[in-house]
C-alpha cells in the first residue's frame, strides 16, 4: 500500500526487536507515525479505530520493554490491536484488513506468533494471561505474561473470576493493565500520579516492601500492623486497595500517553516478581479531533476520508434489521408501560439509542455481563414486567446457562432480540451468529422465530412479545429485501409458514424448498431459475417458525414432493434442516431431504455476500446444490 506520508522510523520497523533498536527518545516520534499510519490504513479498510488511536503509545512501550513474543502479551477484545500488527510484521498487509484473505480484525493465533491468544468477545485476556503465567512457572521458563483489558471488559464476571484466582500467587509473572479510557477519571491523572506510579513500581520501593515482610515474618502482629498501615498509605493515595486486597501490587493511574512514564513503569514492573496491576489512562480517538469528539461514532468506521471524516460512497436507503428493531422497541413501549429492554453494553449495536432518549428510566444497560442481562430479565418478569434482551447472537452463547436454567426452566416472560444471526462478514467466526437455532431449539419451553424480511421482521418482534414465556426473534446483520415496513402491528398465525410461491391451488409437485429467516431471497431467486422450464416445479415455503415448526405444513409439502430442501444461515448440525428431518421421522415419513446451511468450520472474515455464496447460500448456490441432488435421485 502506499500512503501518503513517509514514515522514517517506522519504515525501519519490521518486529518488535527493531522497535528495541530505535533510541528512548524517539518512541514519541514512533507513535506518532504508527497513529498516522493508522488513520491513512483504517481510512481506507474501515474497521475498529477510536479505541485503536487510543492505544499507541501503550503498545509501543509494551513491545519496547517486553520481549515479545518470548514474553506472552494478551490483548482484551481485540479491537484495539492495530497497532500491534503494524509492529509485529504486518504494517504492509494492513490494507487487506478484514477483508476475503486478509488480515483478521481481531488477535489470532494462526496469523501471527505474536497474537498469542484469539479473541473477539470481551474479559478473557485475564484468565489466558493467568494461564500463560502458571504454565511458565510449571515448566520452569521465565517469561512475563501481559493482559491488556479495558475498563468496559472489566465489569464482566469472567474478569472478576480471573483476578481473584490470580491474586496471592506471589511467584506467578502476571502483569494485568487496565487501559481505562473513562474520561471522568482524567483529572486524577498528572505529573504527581506518573511520579506516585514510578516510586510505587520502582526498586526502592519494592525492595523495602520486600526485606520488611521478611523480617516481619518472625513476627506476625507487627507484620499485620505493617501491612494495614502500608495499605492505608497506598489507599490514601491510589485507587487500588481493591485490587491490594485481592492480591495484585497495584500501580497508577498513569497517563497512557505519555511514553516516558509508559516506559519508565513498564521497565520497573519488568522486574518485580508476582501478580502486578498496572492502571493506564488512555483517551480514545487520541490524536484525531474527529474521533475524540465522538469515539462513539469512530468505534467502528467504514471507509472515510481524513480531513473530514466523511463516509466514502453512498449507503443503501434500505431500513437495516436493527433499525427495525429499535423502531418496534419506541412503538411496542408506548402501548405497554410494562416493558423494559435491556442491553449488555450494546445500546449502539443493537439499535436502543432512540429508546433510551425516550424511555431512559426503562432502558438498563449492564455493562458487558451478559450472564447477568439474562437473569436479571427473570428478575423484572417474576414481578409483571415485560422485559426485552436485545442482544448478539454470539454473545447470547455466553448466557446459555442463565437462559437455561433462569428463564426457560421457570418459563419467565421474556422476549429476545437477537441481532447478527448467521454470518456477520468482516468480524469473522468470532462474531457470527451461526449456532443459535442449535443451541437454543434443543431448550424446552423456548420459541424460536425468524424473520424472512424487514416487515415481517417487525410483526414477528410483537408477535413474540404477546406470547407468554420465552420467544427469541433471531435476525442478520444488515438490511433485507428492502420490503416496506408497515406502522401496524399484527399478530402473526402462532407456528405457522406460509407458501410463498406459487400461490397454494398451484403448488410444485418436484422440489419444496422450505426457507428458515432472511435466506428467503436467493432462495426465491433459485426457484424462479429452477422452474425456467417447468413453472410449477418448486414450491416454496416460508417457514417462519423454527420452534414451534409447523409439523402439518412439512408432512404436506414432504407427501407432495419428491425432494424436500431446508435453507438456513445456521450450522446443518441441529439447525432447522434437523427438526424438520426429525418431524419426518417421527410421522414415518421417509422422502429426500437436502439440507443446505453453513458448515461444520469456522467460516473465516469477509465480505458478507461473498462469503454466503462461498457457502452456498446465495440464489446459484442454492440452486447448483438441488440441481446435483436432482441428478443422484
Amino acid at each position: 500500500m502506499t500512503c501518503p506520508v513517509k514514515y522514517p522510523l517506522l519504515d525501519t520497523i519490521d518486529c518488535p526487536a527493531d522497535l528495541r533498536q530505535i533510541e528512548r527518545k524517539d518512541l514519541p516520534q514512533v507513535a506518532q507515525e504508527v497513529r498516522q499510519f493508522l488513520l491513512d490504513s483504517v481510512s481506507q479498510t474501515g474497521g475498529h479505530f477510536a479505541s485503536n488511536l487510543g492505544a499507541v503509545e501503550l503498545t509501543v512501550a509494551l513491545h519496547y520493554v517486553f520481549d515479545t513474543p518470548h514474553d506472552r502479551l494478551v490483548w482484551d477484545v481485540g479491537h484495539q490491536s492495530y497497532p500491534h500488527k503494524i509492529l509485529t510484521g504486518r504494517k504492509q498487509r494492513m490494507h487487506t484488513m478484514r477483508q476475503k484473505g486478509g488480515l483478521a480484525g481481531f488477535p489470532k493465533r494462526d496469523e501471527s506468533e505474536y497474537d498469542t491468544f484469539g479473541v473477539g468477545h470481551s474479559s478473557t485476556s485475564i484468565g489466558a494471561a493467568l494461564g500463560m503465567a502458571e504454565a511458565a512457572l510449571l515448566k520452569g521458563e521465565k517469561r512475563k505474561a501481559i493482559a491488556v483489558i479495558g475498563d468496559g471488559a472489566m465489569t464482566a464476571g469472567q474478569a472478576i473470576e480471573a483476578l481473584f484466582n490470580a491474586g496471592h500467587r506471589d511467584l506467578t509473572d502476571l502483569l494485568v493493565i487496565l487501559n481505562d479510557n473513562e474520561m471522568s477519571i482524567s483529572p486524577n491523572v498528572g505529573a504527581f500520579n506518573n511520579y506516585l506510579a514510578k516510586l510505587l513500581s520502582g526498586k526502592f520501593y519494592n525492595g523495602i516492601r520486600s526485606a520488611s515482610g521478611k523480617v516481619l515474618d518472625a513476627m506476625p502482629p507487627l507484620k499485620e500492623l505493617a501491612k494495614k498501615g502500608e495499605e492505608s498509605v497506598k489507599g490514601f493515595l491510589t485507587p487500588g486497595t481493591l485490587f491490594e486486597e485481592i492480591g495484585f501490587n497495584y500501580i497508577g493511574p498513569i497517563d497512557g500517553h505519555d511514553m516516558e512514564t509508559l516506559v519508565a513503569t513498564l521497565s520497573n514492573i519488568k522486574s518485580l516478581r508476582g501478580p502486578q496491576f498496572l492502571h493506564v489512562v488512555t483517551k480514545k480517538g487520541n490524536g484525531y479531533k474527529l474521533a475524540v469528539a465522538d469515539p462513539v461514532k469512530y468505534h467502528a468506521v467504514t471507509p472515510f476520508t481524513p480531513e473530514d471524516g466523511m463516509a466514502a460512497g453512498k449507503g443503501g436507503g434500505k431500513p437495516s434489521f436493527t433499525q427495525v428493531f429499535g423502531d418496534w422497541l419506541c412503538d411496542m413501549a408506548k402501548i405497554d408501560d410494562k416493558l423494559v429492554g435491556i442491553t449488555p453494553a450494546m445500546r449502539e449495536g443493537s439499535g436502543m439509542v432512540r429508546f433510551h432518549a425516550e424511555h431512559p428510566e426503562r432502558y438498563f444497560d449492564v455493562g458487558i455481563a451478559e450472564q447477568h442481562a439474562v437473569t436479571f430479565a427473570g428478575g423484572l418478569a417474576c414481578e409483571g414486567l415485560k422485559p426485552v434482551v436485545a442482544i448478539y447472537s454470539t454473545f447470547l452463547q455466553r448466557a446459555y446457562d442463565q437462559l437455561v436454567h433462569d428463564v426457560a426452566l421457570q418459563n419467565l416472560d421474556v422476549t429476545f432480540a437477537i441481532d447478527r444471526a448467521g454470518l456477520v462478514g468482516a468480524d469473522g467466526p468470532t462474531h457470527a451468529g451461526s449456532f443459535d437455532l442449535s443451541y437454543l431449539r434443543c431448550i424446552p419451553n423456548v420459541a424460536i422465530l425468524a424473520p424472512g424480511d424487514e416487515n415481517e421482521c417487525r410483526q414477528m418482534l410483537y408477535t413474540a412479545y404477546q406470547h407468554t414465556g420465552p420467544a427469541c426473534v433471531r435476525y442478520p446483520r444488515g438490511s433485507g429485501m428492502g420490503v416496506a415496513v408497515d406502522a401496524s402491528m399484527t399478530l402473526l398465525p402462532w407456528g405457522k409458514g406460509e407458501i410463498r410461491r406459487p400461490a397454494a391451488e398451484q403448488q410444485g409437485k418436484k422440489v419444496a424448498i422450505l426457507a428458515f429467516g432472511t435466506v428467503l431471497e436467493p432462495v426465491l431467486t433459485a426457484a424462479e431459475a429452477l422452474n425456467e422450464t417447468d413453472v410449477l416445479s418448486v414450491t416454496v415455503a416460508n417457514m417462519r417458525f423454527i420452534k414451534p415448526l409447523d409439523t402439518a405444513l412439512v408432512l404436506e409439502l414432504a407427501a407432495s414432493h419428491d425432494l424436500i430442501v431446508t435453507v438456513e444461515d445456521n450450522a446443518i448440525m441441529g439447525g432447522a434442516g434437523s427438526a424438520v428431518i426429525e418431524a419426518m421421522m417421527a410421522a414415518g415419513v421417509c422422502k429426500p431431504v437436502l439440507q443446505l446451511g453453513l458448515p461444520d468450520s469456522y467460516v473465516e472474515h469477509g465480505e458478507q455476500k461473498q462469503i454466503l455464496a462461498e457457502c452456498g447460500l446465495d440464489a446459484a448456490g442454492i440452486k447448483g446444490s438441488i440441481g446435483l441432488k436432482l441428478q443422484s435421485l
